[in-house]
């Protein structure tokens, strides 16, 4: 039988039912409460000895009122009754004093969830030991430092989590779900002094069968760090530059960035005025599931309890919609997406869940094949992305690319664009994989500007 602090749906469900209520008889005229619990078991494996040992349980849960457009939130710990009581009370104070937004309040009925599918997102299998994950966590370590070349160890780590998310609001929804976590990583070192090169590997499911073999995690992640030793320095030039798929994702996640009805709300982004306009190349086709099977991110409905789906926000290069909460829908004279977004000490936000970039047809030895001179990138650095221009300047590490043909490491790159350019000039590989929340194939991106030398 599983062993777990997460409460039971019902009792969570009680437990916000009753806030909902309290709230209204203290004043409120709307009201909604998140209670969210969790649990987490993860250890630390470095050469050979045990580091580190941490354990969390924990539950908070939040409460949002509204006097007319007038909106307060906050949030517990304690689910005392002496907590509660002045809790309730303050939530209902700040609200009648707090300035006016025209655009808050809750979801409209009709948009509400009524039933939801079953996504698989919790393992039911029994939630694994601290000695459990030592043992992971040494054999992957183990099989990074046989790596010939591999010199030292960062360690390696092994987690669980179970967590547990209900919410109800004074507009009729009430619902619950709960997710596992597991995973797994390895860092390994390679080469002597000053010439020492680093790298990783890692992988995280919600069902530990789901998990790559920890052998597998040490063994790439020595190998990656062997790979990455002697690196060489280029000349500024203008190239190709090819994402790895640890990396690429990024790249969609700025584009999601972009398309946020908080930014086109606020006039604030770089693609504020490209609704319907073709911003992709049209090989290219950007998907949000929340329904995914199995998900990192998936969940059966929204953080406002709207009915969610699985949404095109680029249909063969063509931007298909904004990502809309209600405050943000109503802010732009349009109806939600069911992409809110929230937790428990503030009003919802939107926000992607399983997001991805739909694979190509070319191989990535396709991709590169007629790249005389050029970059791949498996490590970006910084965040110089500018959300209102578009301009992208990073840090990067990877490998120099001659003739088709991966030819030397190189470091100390810096990869400089603009989004908007970048978006229409892109291709993407037929290698996607489902190993982060927001995904992309290896993407090849023309015409770049790379500061080296």
């Amino acid at each position: 039988m599983r062993s777990s602090t997460t409460l039971p749906a019902d009792t969570a469900l009680d437990i916000a039912s009753m806030l909902v209520e309290r709230a209204k008889r203290a004043g409120a005229e709307a009201a909604e409460a998140l209670v969210v619990e969790g649990t987490s078991l993860g250890v630390s494996w470095r050469l050979g000895k045990l580091e580190d040992v941490e354990r969390s349980e924990g539950r908070d849960l939040g409460l949002r009122v509204f006097i007319g457009k007038r909106q307060a939130s906050v949030s517990s710990t304690d689910l005392t009754e002496a907590a509660l009581g002045p809790m309730i009370e303050r939530a209902v104070a700040m609200a009648r004093v707090a300035p006016e937004d025209p655009y808050c309040g809750l979801a409209e009925p009709h948009l509400l969830a009524r039933d939801w599918p079953d996504l698989d997102i919790d393992d039911r299998s029994d939630p694994p030991s601290a000695e459990d994950l030592a043992a992971v966590a040494a054999e992957a370590e183990e099989a990074a430092l046989a790596v010939k070349g591999v010199t030292n160890s960062s360690g390696a780590g092994a987690s669980y989590g179970r967590s547990g998310v209900t919410l109800v609001t004074s507009a009729g929804f009430a619902g619950a779900y709960a997710g596992t976590s597991s995973s797994f990583s390895c860092s390994a070192l390679a080469g002597e002094g000053t010439g020492m090169e680093r790298d990783y590997e890692f992988s995280s499911r919600r069902h530990a069968a789901d998990l790559d073999k920890a052998a597998d995690i040490g063994r790439r992640a020595g190998e990656k760090a062997v790979r990455r030793l002697n690196p060489r320095k280029v000349n500024s030039q203008s190239v190709p530059v090819v994402y790895d798929p640890r990396v690429s994702g990024g790249l969609v996640g700025h584009f999601s960035g972009a398309i946020s009805g908080a930014a086109i709300a606020r006039g604030t982004s770089f693609l504020k005025k490209a609704m319907g306009a073709g911003v992709f190349s049209k090989s290219i086709s950007i998907v949000d599931d929340p329904h995914m099977k199995r998900g990192l991110r998936s969940k059966p409905f929204d953080g406002e309890g709207v009915k969610n789906r699985r949404t095109m926000l680029i249909e063969e290069g063509r931007l298909t919609t904004w990502l809309l909460d209600t405050a943000t829908a109503r802010q732009l004279g349009l109806e939600t997406t069911g992409h809110a977004a929230r937790g428990t000490g503030g009003p919802p936000s939107p926000s992607t869940t399983n997001l991805y970039m739909e694979a190509g047809c070319l191989t990535v030895r396709e991709l590169i094949a007629d790249i005389r001179q050029g970059l791949y990138v498996t490590e970006m650095i910084g965040m110089g992305v500018n959300g209102v221009t578009g301009d992208y300047s990073r840090g990067a590490s990877g490998f120099w690319i001659e003739n088709g043909d991966i030819a030397f490491p190189v470091s100390e790159i810096t990869v400089a664009g603009n989004l908007k350019d970048m978006f229409l000039n892109m291709t993407p590989a037929d290698d996607l994989e489902f190993r982060y929340g927001t995904n992309a194939p290896t993407v090849r991106v023309e015409g770049m500007t790379i500061a080296g030398t």
